[in-house]
């Protein structure tokens, strides 16, 4: 656990740069499982996720190197092999990629392997509808006490699945098995998030035939060997709108190369309506606060096209600053609002509710989860002693120091690093007072 001193107070000014999204980035190099010649990927993040995933492929005897310029990897699956079950525990205690990994290896090997998976404490991410999808394929699924040990006797065969609900990681199950699964996949009720039309994209690339129709249905239509591809990954919509919403939160101005207003037009809207201004330009989007008041909103988190569940937080922040009553209603993930306690302590004025506020009736409605929230401001905060409790509201964390007056301990920063590249000296550059 690594600890950062922030000392707040002061507005942020200056640029930062993003790269490849991480919900992309990982996706794309577990996909390089399934070629048959090396692939290359571009804009790669130096993030940890991206060396955990590289761990992984190496272990199932995946080439891995750096290309010919700046975050570029190549990777050749040329002498894939079966990785030692101890050695997948190891390497990926953190991560929730080995399930995805099913399906590239079971086309490959015939056999793959799932340990207990880990990631944020955001909610149960159940992996049920992984399974649901690779059984239907054909796969048979054993438990046993080292994790799940999944095989395919007869090979992977097309089916039809409709998921309960549009999740991204189940759509990319079904993405990554059915590209070389004998005859035709239909996938109803799919996520058809930025970073999923990207991954498709990549497999087209591949060879794949993929079809995406209205009301979320992909049809695919399986090949018996796909090639390697050479890719530029899309850039990070997550980190883009982390700074803009650090920007607004500290009063300042940021411009955020990379960011890209396309995959970002919702969130570009709710930024508005707060009272933050933007700019946009070829080679990125400029964000500050314009002076006055910022505005209270009502808002509900939703599957893309809606407002992504990873805004919320940073954004929940730069609420406490609006003046009146904000709320916040999270329709994706059931226990989001973990960082609100630490906000409290900070000065904020937050009240957590079980009831759908401010939306229609979601499906945590009536399964007793805290899942809205209604803030009250203009808050000051204060510098306070803070532990981080996941990926995004540990960058929230971050924007509420920087915001607050004093010295703010954070501790447990190294989170931070799964998603953000290079934050310290971004944070630097951009004026903050970090060490």
């Amino acid at each position: 656990m690594t600890t950062m001193a922030v000392r707040g107070g002061r507005p942020l000014e200056g640029t930062v740069a993003v790269r490849g999204a991480k919900n992309l980035v990982s996706k794309a190099m577990v996909a390089a499982l399934l070629g048959r010649t090396p692939s290359r990927l571009r804009n790669v993040p130096d993030v940890s996720d991206v060396g955990i995933v590289s761990s992984l492929l190496t272990l199932h005897g995946v080439t891995v190197r750096p290309g010919d310029e700046r975050g570029e990897i190549v990777m050749d699956p040329a002498g894939v092999e079966r990785a030692d079950v101890a050695d997948i525990n190891a390497h990926a205690g953190s991560s929730r990629v080995p399930i995805l990994l099913c399906g590239p290896l079971l086309h490959r090997l015939g056999r793959a392997f799932i340990p207990d998976l880990g990631g944020c404490r955001i909610g149960d991410r159940p992996i049920d509808f992984h399974l649901d999808a690779l059984r239907g394929f054909g796969a048979v699924v054993d438990k046993e006490p080292d994790g799940l040990h999944i095989t395919a006797p007869t090979g992977l065969k097309g089916m039809k699945l409709s998921l309960p609900y549009p999740s991204v990681g189940a759509t990319e199950q079904t993405l990554l098995t059915a590209v070389c699964a004998e005859g035709v996949t239909e996938l109803s009720n799919a996520a058809v998030e930025p970073e999923i039309m990207d991954l498709i994209a990549i497999l087209q690339k591949m060879g794949a035939i993929i079809e995406v129709h209205t009301d979320r249905v992909i049809r695919v239509t399986g090949v018996p060997a796909l090639s390697g591809y050479t890719h530029r990954a899309l850039p990070d919509r997550i980190e883009a709108a982390s700074w803009a919403c650090a920007a607004l939160a500290t009063g300042g101005h940021v411009t955020v190369d990379g960011a890209r207003q396309a995959d970002m037009m919702t969130f570009l809207n709710v930024f508005r309506r707060v009272g933050g201004e933007f700019a946009v330009a070829d080679s990125g989007i400029t964000f500050w606060h314009p002076g006055g008041q910022l505005s209270s909103i009502a808002l509900e988190t939703h599957v893309h096209p809606g407002f992504m569940t990873d805004w919320q937080q940073p954004l929940a922040v730069a609420l406490t600053q609006a003046s009146g009553l904000s709320i916040l209603h999270e329709t994706v993930y059931e226990n989001r609002f973990g960082f609100a306690g630490a906000l409290t302590s900070m000065g904020a004025t937050i009240q957590l509710y079980r009831e759908c506020l401010g939306g229609l009736p979601c499906r945590f409605g009536q399964r007793n989860f805290v899942h809205s929230a209604v803030l009250s401001g203009p808050s000051k905060l204060y510098a306070a002693d803070l532990e981080i409790p996941d990926l995004r509201g540990g960058f929230s964390y971050l924007i509420a120091a920087l915001a607050a007056q004093g010295t703010s301990t954070v501790r447990g920063i190294d989170i931070i690093k799964r998603g953000y590249e290079n934050f310290e000296s971004k944070l630097a550059g951009l004026g903050a007072d970090v060490s």
